[in-house]
Protein backbone atom coordinates (compact mmCIF):
# COMPACT_ATOMS: atom_id res chain seq x y z
CA UNK A 1 0.00 0.00 0.00
CA UNK A 2 1.61 3.35 -1.17
CA UNK A 3 2.22 6.03 1.49
CA UNK A 4 1.07 9.51 0.95
CA UNK A 5 4.24 11.61 1.90
CA UNK A 6 2.31 14.44 3.51
CA UNK A 7 -0.72 14.34 5.12
CA UNK A 8 -3.95 16.43 4.28
CA UNK A 9 -4.35 19.47 6.72
CA UNK A 10 -7.98 19.52 9.14
CA UNK A 11 -9.23 21.77 8.02
CA UNK A 12 -8.51 22.38 5.13
CA UNK A 13 -6.83 25.30 3.61
CA UNK A 14 -9.56 28.49 3.08
CA UNK A 15 -12.17 26.53 4.79
CA UNK A 16 -12.07 29.35 7.90
CA UNK A 17 -12.16 32.33 5.32
CA UNK A 18 -15.61 29.99 3.65
CA UNK A 19 -17.13 29.90 6.93
CA UNK A 20 -16.45 33.27 8.28
CA UNK A 21 -17.62 35.01 4.98
CA UNK A 22 -20.90 32.83 5.17
CA UNK A 23 -21.11 34.07 8.48
CA UNK A 24 -21.30 37.95 8.12
CA UNK A 25 -23.93 39.91 9.27
CA UNK A 26 -26.80 40.70 7.01
CA UNK A 27 -27.19 44.22 6.03
CA UNK A 28 -30.99 45.40 7.14
CA UNK A 29 -32.91 47.12 4.61
CA UNK A 30 -33.78 51.04 5.72
CA UNK A 31 -36.81 51.09 7.56
CA UNK A 32 -37.63 54.17 4.88
CA UNK A 33 -38.36 51.82 2.04
CA UNK A 34 -40.97 49.42 3.76
CA UNK A 35 -43.84 48.40 0.60
CA UNK A 36 -46.93 49.82 1.29
CA UNK A 37 -49.90 47.26 0.72
CA UNK A 38 -53.48 48.68 -0.28
CA UNK A 39 -56.27 46.13 -0.77
CA UNK A 40 -60.00 46.57 -1.86
CA UNK A 41 -62.61 44.67 -1.15
CA UNK A 42 -65.61 46.29 -3.48
CA UNK A 43 -68.88 44.59 -1.61
CA UNK A 44 -71.69 47.44 -3.30
CA UNK A 45 -73.58 44.63 -5.20
CA UNK A 46 -74.96 43.06 -1.74
CA UNK A 47 -74.89 46.29 -0.30
CA UNK A 48 -77.10 47.26 -3.11
CA UNK A 49 -79.85 43.98 -2.64
CA UNK A 50 -79.39 45.59 1.20
CA UNK A 51 -77.78 41.84 2.58
CA UNK A 52 -74.82 43.52 3.48
CA UNK A 53 -73.84 45.78 5.90
CA UNK A 54 -70.62 47.48 5.26
CA UNK A 55 -70.37 49.04 8.57
CA UNK A 56 -70.22 45.83 10.59
CA UNK A 57 -67.60 44.51 8.16
CA UNK A 58 -65.48 47.53 8.38
CA UNK A 59 -65.72 46.93 12.38
CA UNK A 60 -65.29 42.87 11.99
CA UNK A 61 -62.16 43.58 10.07
CA UNK A 62 -60.76 46.05 12.22
CA UNK A 63 -61.81 43.69 15.37
CA UNK A 64 -60.02 40.46 13.65
CA UNK A 65 -57.08 41.79 11.93
CA UNK A 66 -53.99 41.03 13.98
CA UNK A 67 -50.60 42.73 13.77
CA UNK A 68 -47.67 41.29 16.04
CA UNK A 69 -49.77 38.45 17.18
CA UNK A 70 -52.40 40.69 18.66
CA UNK A 71 -56.06 41.03 17.35
CA UNK A 72 -57.47 44.72 16.97
CA UNK A 73 -54.59 46.69 18.02
CA UNK A 74 -53.66 47.90 14.62
CA UNK A 75 -52.04 50.98 15.55
CA UNK A 76 -50.23 53.39 12.59
CA UNK A 77 -49.15 49.88 10.34
CA UNK A 78 -52.72 48.82 9.08
CA UNK A 79 -55.64 51.43 7.99
CA UNK A 80 -59.12 50.23 7.83
CA UNK A 81 -61.21 52.57 5.73
CA UNK A 82 -64.52 52.05 4.19
CA UNK A 83 -65.44 54.40 1.25
CA UNK A 84 -69.34 54.83 0.85
CA UNK A 85 -70.94 51.88 1.08
CA UNK A 86 -69.46 50.13 -1.61
CA UNK A 87 -66.08 49.45 -0.83
CA UNK A 88 -63.43 49.34 2.55
CA UNK A 89 -59.84 49.90 1.73
CA UNK A 90 -57.09 48.07 3.65
CA UNK A 91 -53.95 49.81 3.71
CA UNK A 92 -50.52 48.30 5.41
CA UNK A 93 -47.01 49.39 6.12
CA UNK A 94 -46.29 45.93 7.23
CA UNK A 95 -45.85 43.10 5.19
CA UNK A 96 -49.58 41.69 4.52
CA UNK A 97 -51.35 39.00 2.55
CA UNK A 98 -54.43 39.55 0.51
CA UNK A 99 -55.23 36.29 1.16
CA UNK A 100 -55.57 37.11 4.96
CA UNK A 101 -58.19 39.20 4.13
CA UNK A 102 -60.67 36.66 1.86
CA UNK A 103 -60.16 34.51 4.76
CA UNK A 104 -61.47 37.27 7.48
CA UNK A 105 -63.76 38.15 4.29
CA UNK A 106 -65.21 34.33 4.36
CA UNK A 107 -65.30 33.95 7.78
CA UNK A 108 -67.60 37.25 8.28
CA UNK A 109 -69.68 35.84 5.73
CA UNK A 110 -70.41 32.66 7.58
CA UNK A 111 -71.09 34.37 10.80
CA UNK A 112 -73.37 36.39 9.02
CA UNK A 113 -75.16 32.75 7.41
CA UNK A 114 -74.50 35.09 3.78
CA UNK A 115 -71.77 32.42 2.71
CA UNK A 116 -74.15 30.12 0.95
CA UNK A 117 -75.25 33.12 -1.63
CA UNK A 118 -72.36 35.56 -1.80
CA UNK A 119 -68.61 34.59 -2.66
CA UNK A 120 -65.48 36.45 -2.47
CA UNK A 121 -63.64 36.91 -5.84
CA UNK A 122 -60.69 38.37 -6.96
CA UNK A 123 -60.98 40.94 -9.19
CA UNK A 124 -57.42 42.27 -9.90
CA UNK A 125 -54.04 41.64 -8.26
CA UNK A 126 -55.10 44.06 -5.14
CA UNK A 127 -58.90 43.96 -5.57
CA UNK A 128 -61.63 41.77 -3.65
CA UNK A 129 -64.73 41.97 -5.33
CA UNK A 130 -68.37 40.21 -3.44
CA UNK A 131 -70.38 38.36 -5.96
CA UNK A 132 -73.36 36.61 -5.96
CA UNK A 133 -73.39 32.79 -6.74
CA UNK A 134 -74.65 32.71 -10.35
CA UNK A 135 -77.99 30.17 -9.43
CA UNK A 136 -80.56 32.08 -11.62
CA UNK A 137 -80.47 28.95 -14.36
CA UNK A 138 -80.81 26.40 -11.48
CA UNK A 139 -84.74 26.31 -11.34
CA UNK A 140 -85.34 26.83 -15.19
CA UNK A 141 -84.74 23.50 -16.73
CA UNK A 142 -87.59 21.58 -17.71
CA UNK A 143 -87.35 18.42 -18.46
CA UNK A 144 -88.16 16.53 -21.75
CA UNK A 145 -89.97 12.95 -21.82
Amino acid sequence: MPRMSKPIPYPPPGLKTLLLASMSPKVAATKGAATKHKFVIDYSKPAADGVFDGADFEKFLHDRIKVEGKAGQLGENVKVVRDGNTKITVTSSIPFSKRYLKYLTKKFLKKNSLRDWIRVVASSKDNYQLRFYNIAGAGDEEEED
